[in-house]
């Protein structure tokens, strides 16, 4: 676990411990299952993002953008299926309190919710009577309030979605849970991307890609104060993520930031682990850049990571923050 991470044949079982599962600082020890190996779910996406739990179901959701189609990933059978084909170049999925699926869209520029009947509502697409740009990732709020990120990465070519102009600034929003009424939250970051609260809802973890490849500028994690459930507050870093980026983020009940790593080289793709007071204590590698994460399974303590072309898996010794 402390070593160099060899190449992986991934139709051969791994000898245990799983050699791509690092512990950097003893705090992450803990975590680590010695009988727990990576697994490979699935490969066949263009870029996947946007994992998404469906405990009641026992089944799993991500989106394969420019597919332009969210896939279904079966816990019982292990078969994958096409969920919604087409599905407006889906990006980030969440689940809010009531269990509905909530979505960001990149070819349509809206956050759109599934109904349990399987109707979809447009919870928004615009602000102030212009087009949001292209919402990217959301979270939502024990009080049911709905958070996303717009840094407009589907217009910027058409791959992921429709190239067109941007008619609004890069924000962070913030829907009402009771009238939908939107507000911005923030807008100084350059690509705010991935978004996590803390398991106290009382901070929230922000990733700005907006210099992911520029050679020698910080990548960074940002940390809001949460205010009132509403508003954030006194911007700090939490942490650098080096000569790569970040992209998508989860945190676990005990406070540690589960972040998608990718842009960084072969050593560095894969996830890394914060503890709660921003320092790295753990890396799981993996043969491509990873988009995002989430914590799901029966006991909340499998870990799916979206890669760029595949989806993986790893039981861990810790549970996700639970969202519905």
């Amino acid at each position: 676990m402390d070593g160099a991470t060899p190449s992986r044949d991934w139709s051969e079982p791994v000898r245990y411990p799983d050699p791509a599962v690092r512990v950097l600082d003893r705090r992450f020890r803990r975590y680590v299952l010695g009988s727990a190996a990576v697994e490979r779910l699935y490969v066949g996406c263009r870029w996947a993002e946007g994992p998404v739990w469906f405990g009641d179901g026992r089944y799993l959701l991500w989106s394969d953008i420019p597919n332009d189609r969210i896939l279904r990933w079966d816990e019982i059978t292990g078969e994958v299926t096409v969920w919604r084909s087409p599905a407006d170049n889906a990006n980030g999925n969440t689940r809010d309190r009531q269990g509905r699926l909530v979505t960001c869209e990149h070819g349509s520029r809206r956050v759109t919710r599934t109904e349990h009947d399987g109707t979809v509502t447009v919870l928004m697409d615009r602000f102030e009577g212009k087009r949001l740009n292209a919402p990217n990732d959301v979270v939502v709020h024990a009080d049911g309030g709905i958070w996303f990120t717009d840094p407009g990465y589907g217009i910027h070519v058409n791959y992921e979605g429709h190239k067109a102009p941007f008619e609004l600034p890069t924000r962070v929003y913030r829907l009402s849970p009771d009238t939908l009424e939107a507000t911005v939250v923030d807008e100084s970051l350059e690509k705010p991307n991935g978004l996590a609260f803390s398991p106290d809802y009382k901070t929230l973890y922000l990733v700005d890609t907006g210099a992911s490849h520029v050679p020698g500028h910080p990548h960074h994690i940002t940390a809001f104060d949460v205010v009132d459930g509403r508003a954030l507050a006194s911007p700090r870093v939490f942490c650098d993520m080096g000569a790569g980026s970040s992209d998508g983020i989860r945190v676990d009940v005990d406070g540690n930031v589960w972040s998608a790593a990718g842009w960084g080289g072969e050593s560095y793709d894969g996830v890394h682990v914060f503890a709660p007071d921003g320092d790295k204590i753990g890396e799981i590698h993996l043969p491509e850049g990873v988009s995002n994460v989430c914590f799901g399974g029966v006991k909340r303590n499998r870990l799916f990571m979206t890669g760029s072309q595949s989806l993986y898996s790893l039981y861990v010794e810790t549970q996700g923050v639970p969202y519905v």
